[in-house]
């Protein structure tokens, strides 16, 4: 995919390791341009110091310029300087240190701990130690931690190879071996692809957005248009910017790493699904709520409850009558939905989520056999669905209490075989949201059609929404990165 370029200021730096062509001096990289104009280049920039204008400056300044990949880009160098914390979930950073650090050290104020490549062989600072190196891709890091009666962060600073002793060196090797995976293998021969795409995917998810046959569809609709698509997991992130885009196909949420791989990637200027304002806007069930309230859009009858507005909970049954459903914002795949009957019911159900969120939707409860689901990319229509509720259930999906999961089963139409009207409310409520590849949730009574919810990474499993498609599905969404990858390319804007 990329040819590795590992950077030295000395030759001296790199002489506790094996030699290899990958390593290059410094001022022979600054001296020449390395690569051909159609090879991608990824440069580890592993200079004694990035001081503005000095040699380890110039070398990531120069790779920019020059169109390669580099770690520590120029951008982390000046916001290592700045020492800017922003993105560091630090919250609970006193009680991770107070574990690390042995018996006997209360009297300890300030330590510090090399982080290579966002690995530390401190098993409570790993999390840490990974935020910090997604915030600040670079090398070598050093953490220094001081106490004024809590732990916090005092400063976060680029170290030097040469400054390493033997089992850091040890550590630093494993480190780079793991990141690079090519320093000491050969690369095998591979076909050129025109584009690439990072295909974000966790193999151990319990209800992913797409089973392993519908990612093996999309790696082969991608090769039949010149398109390599790599499944890449959240070990991946400081890989991503080596690939043209990046596919979401793990669940979504703000507050993990697939909304920082499509933060990352879209600044990277890489074509993205689902990119990180889609994901902002949809997984809200409260922003979405009002977006379509304020379109004049039909949904569902709904209250928002704050915690402690006792008067408004006490109206509510007067106001939807029930049943009703109580929702948290950013629940998924039926999760965090509760029905309730009575008022004993409405106050247990509230209180348990109020433990979780400040705001809590409270709507009619609507039943149907089955919800609508419309699929929308680029605001075509790509497909419908009738998913049916789980047996016995008044749901999609049914979570029972040890662990499992079962849902309804489905039907797959045309567009063109779905009600009219559905198509067109699903298209409606996706406009303001943005051009991306949405799944749109709807209930149909009678003549009566309200969004109940949408999805910036909707299902497509191999087997269901595929069903009337087939290849074609999976191909479609190929061509359209390819479209939007072709557009950069050429520079051409909306």
């Amino acid at each position: 995919m990329s040819r590795l370029v590992i950077v030295v200021e000395k030759a001296s730096d790199w002489g506790s390791y094996y030699p290899s062509d990958n390593v290059v001096a410094a001022q022979d990289y600054l001296k020449e341009t390395i690569g051909a104009d159609d090879e991608r280049v990824q440069v580890i920039n592993l200079c004694r110091s990035y001081k503005y204008l000095g040699i380890g400056y110039y070398v990531s300044l120069l790779a920019e310029a020059r169109g390669h990949k580099v770690i520590p880009s120029v951008r982390t160098i000046n916001d290592l300087r700045k020492r800017a914390l922003y993105g560091l979930d630090i919250d609970d950073l006193n009680q991770k240190l107070t574990k690390f650090l042995p018996e006997g050290s209360s009297d300890t104020t300030d330590f510090g701990v090399l982080v290579y490549f966002g690995e530390t062989s401190y098993v409570p600072l790993a999390d840490l130690a990974r935020q910090v190196f997604e915030t600040f891709p670079c090398p070598i890091l050093r953490l220094e931690f001081e106490r004024d009666k809590v732990w916090q962060i005092n400063a976060i600073k680029p170290a030097s190879l040469h400054t390493l002793a033997d089992p850091q060196e040890d550590s630093f090797a494993q480190a780079l071996d793991k990141f690079s995976r090519k320093l000491w293998r050969k690369p095998r021969a591979r076909k050129k692809f025109r584009y690439d795409i990072a295909m974000l995917a966790d193999p151990n998810e319990a209800m992913p957005p797409s089973n392993k046959r519908a990612l093996k569809q999309f790696i082969e609709a991608g090769k039949e248009i010149g398109i390599e698509v790599e499944c890449v997991t959240r070990n991946d992130y400081s890989r991503i910017a080596e690939y043209d885009g990046l596919f979401i196909r793990e669940t979504t949420a703000l507050d993990n790493h697939t909304y920082r791989f499509a933060n990352k990637a879209e600044k990277e200027g890489m074509v993205v699904i689902d990119d990180p304002g889609s994901i902002l806007k949809c997984t809200n069930k409260i922003y979405l709520h009002d977006l379509l309230k304020s379109r004049k859009l039909p949904t569902p009858r709904t209250e928002i409850l704050y915690r402690d507005d006792a008067k408004h909970l006490a109206e509510l049954p007067d106001l939807l009558g029930f049943p009703l459903v109580l929702k948290i914002p950013d629940g998924s795949f039926s999760r965090g939905i509760h029905k309730v009957q009575t008022v004993e019911e409405l106050k247990t159900a509230v209180d348990d989520l109020f433990q979780h969120t400040a705001l809590v939707l409270a709507q009619e409860f609507m039943f149907t056999e089955f919800d609508w689901r419309v699929g929308i990319l680029d605001g075509q229509a790509l497909y419908a669905c009738q998913y049916f509720m789980s047996r016995g259930h008044w749901q999609i999906y049914n979570h029972n209490g040890n662990g499992a999961q079962r849902s309804g089963g489905f039907k797959t139409f045309p567009v063109r075989d779905a009600p009219g009207e559905v198509v067109k409310l699903a298209l409606k409520a996706t406009a303001p949201i943005g051009d991306g590849l949405y799944g749109v949730d709807l209930k149909q009574v009678d003549d009566r059609i309200v969004v109940i919810e949408m999805n910036d990474n909707p299902s497509i499993d191999a087997g269901v929404e595929d069903a009337y498609l087939g290849e074609d599905l999976y191909r479609r969404i190929m061509e359209e990165f390819l479209r939007r990858m072709e557009r950069k390319r050429l520079g051409i804007t909306d």
